[in-house]
């Protein structure tokens, strides 16, 4: 039976309780990941750990896009995170889990998929055919620019 009480925040504390664990969970994961990489870059001194191998044009240039990747997906990971800090804040104040558009409950399927997600399915996918249709929109004017010279 599951516990229908209401947080100080207004949400039903069994979904509350899932959705913080679930979302302190993905940020030990994580952190362990950003911290496990940047520890490994400080042992080794380097992204991709050749400091002190003589390379050739070819393995250098590999080594340089290894660790070119490596720090975007760092990056990628800590971006990640900072969403997810914000969802945990939300969570608090008792705006995470809701459309910013609708204000319908968002999926919990879909809050475990991207737990930082701020749309339901539904205004996300309108959001994007918008986008796209701005981006269409944009291209067509410049291009039409092109045509009075």
């Amino acid at each position: 039976m599951k516990d229908n009480k209401k947080t100080a925040t207004g949400t039903p504390r069994s979904r509350y309780t899932e959705l913080k664990q679930m979302l302190d969970e993905r940020r030990r994961a994580i952190q362990a990941e950003v911290q496990g990489k940047m520890r490994g870059v400080r042992e080794e001194g380097t992204w991709g750990g050749k400091l002190n191998e003589v390379l050739d044009a070819v393995e250098s240039a590999e080594a340089d896009i290894q660790e070119d990747l490596e720090f975007a997906l760092v990056q990628m990971k800590s971006e990640t995170l900072n969403k997810i800090n914000d969802a945990l804040v939300r969570l608090e104040q008792g705006s995470y889990g809701n459309c910013y558009e609708c204000g319908e409950e968002i999926a919990e399927k879909r809050l475990r998929a991207l737990p930082f997600a701020v749309r339901c399915k539904e205004c996300e996918e309108a959001r994007e055919v918008a986008e796209q249709r701005e981006r269409q929109l944009a291209r067509r004017g410049t291009s039409g620019l092109f045509l009075d010279m």
